[in-house]
């Protein structure tokens, strides 16, 4: 289907100024109807729709005025731009007050005209498409905060339903930066718990030699700098929800301790003989395979069935890409509302550079990039340059069978001469494609000597 011209409606006494700006208009690809005076211009703005009304303050039987306050009561979001030779601040200011988008004076520069009317159409049509896409993050927003509307994520909100009428322990899975933290709070949200706390412990924040402390609590006296008594986190978390983030961080010592509290939801606190009962649910999160990390020794299997009777498994921003727009608008808002900026939109080509990105970050890195982005914008829409620098400064090294390397997997331990290997045959074969396997000018691009490539080549195998 072609693109509909927007329709102006020109209205204006002079026969030659409605000749002229029909003429002029018309080149630019606007659809152009004209009105010899007001009454002629209200006639036709109740039988027709106008994108935009380009009227003049003096029409000889009513005013410009007039036309501009009926054309607003009609329909709010027609744009309309005033003109006139008698310009004053006065009529200006009542202009702008009725709802006009500007006001020009007689005599009027053509290329100035012009830029005016196609600056009020592009405003309008940001307008539009903001509402648009408004209206789709309203169908895509789901337990507040919370974006997406892609088929794995239909399953998790599925799955958040049907938990939040239980008290069965939950243990959500995936990769750092893919929101399990709202996961946990939608599912408590959700239940009869909803007005009662609910309370985060990070796992791997918190020293070894203060975890009993901060879970269970102390009593007055029971180490150095326990100068009065202490309620623990468990206690404090009563008849509500516990999170308890990065369960996998848990040392194996304490893995015992919290097997009995969530076994039984009693505990003591440290220097204390009385036993205290909660009335908990327990949710726990981890970016890490704790069945591998049962297998390995690392963690309890006993321990681990308890707290895994139902898994959610969070998809990796690469895993769930036609949420991207949504969520990409929905941290533009935020952001653009929290400092403040006129910054309404991002491009579809800068989707479209998003898009080829795998965000190792995940959410949380396409949210740190959106709010470096709207920070530093000086646009309302933001375009590729805004994101271009941030994305291409962590991208991935290509070319290597497909291969992505992440700086999280060294804490799993990697093998580090092999990734070195691949890194080095892909910079090599890279360089060898640019100089056509021009072995000289090759060894040029890396910075080596035509010898020291012979070698690398032969000690990695390369043959070109």
């Amino acid at each position: 289907m072609p693109e509909k011209k927007p329709h102006i409606l020109v209205i204006d006494d002079e026969p030659s100024m409605r000749e002229l700006l029909e003429f002029m208009l018309t080149k630019e690809g606007y659809d152009i109807s004209c009105a010899e005076n007001g009454k002629d211009a209200l006639s036709r703005i109740e039988s027709q729709n106008f994108d935009l009304l380009l009227c003049d303050i003096r029409l000889g039987d009513i005013t410009g005025l007039e036309v501009l306050k009926a054309a607003k009561e009609k329909n709010r979001n027609t744009l309309v731009i005033m003109i006139s030779a008698y310009a004053s601040t006065e009529t200006a200011v009542d202009a702008m007050n009725f709802g006009a988008y500007d006001y020009v004076p007689k005599p009027f520069d053509n290329e100035e005209l012009k830029q005016t009317i196609s600056n009020a159409l592009n405003i309008k049509n940001l307008d539009h498409e903001r509402k648009i896409i408004t209206d789709e993050l309203k169908k895509t927003v789901h337990y507040g905060k919370i974006v997406g509307n892609s088929p794995k994520m239909m399953h998790v909100y599925d799955m958040i339903r049907q938990l939040s009428k239980t008290k069965t322990n939950v243990l959500i899975t995936g990769e750092s930066g893919t929101g399990k933290e709202l996961i946990a709070k939608a599912i408590h949200e959700q239940s009869d718990r909803k007005n009662e706390p609910f309370v985060t412990i990070n796992c791997g924040g918190i020293p070894e030699n203060l975890m009993e402390s901060e879970l269970f609590g102390h009593k007055k006296g029971s180490f150095t700098g326990a100068t009065q008594d202490k309620m623990g986190l468990f206690e404090a978390a009563n008849l509500g929800t516990i999170f308890l983030d990065e369960i996998g961080e848990l040392s194996t010592p304490f893995q015992v301790k919290l097997l009995r509290v969530v076994q039984e939801r009693t505990f003591k606190a440290v220097g204390s003989n009385e036993d205290i009962s909660v009335n908990v649910r327990i949710i726990s999160a981890t970016n890490k395979n704790l069945a591998d990390e049962v297998l390995a020794g690392q963690f309890r299997e006993d321990l681990f069935y308890r707290l895994n009777v139902v898994e959610i498994k969070l998809p990796p921003l690469r895993e769930r890409k036609q949420d991207l727009k949504s969520l990409a608008q929905h941290f533009l808002d935020k952001y653009a509302d929290e400092m403040g900026k006129g910054v309404k939109k991002i491009s579809s080509y800068a989707i479209d550079l998003l898009n080829k990105y795998d965000f190792p970050g995940n959410i949380r890195e396409l949210e740190n990039l959106i709010e470096r982005s709207v920070a530093l914008s000086s646009t309302n829409i933001l375009l590729p340059d805004s994101l271009a620098l941030s994305v291409r400064k962590r991208r991935w090294v290509e070319g290597i069978h497909d291969k992505r390397f992440d700086l999280d997997d060294v804490s799993h331990g990697v093998m580090i001469d092999s990734i070195l290997s691949d890194i080095e045959k892909a910079y090599i074969n890279k360089a060898l494609d640019c100089t056509k396997n021009n072995k000289n000018k090759a060894s040029e691009l890396l910075g080596i000597t035509f010898r020291s490539l012979r070698y690398r080549l032969d000690k990695l195998g390369i043959e070109r």
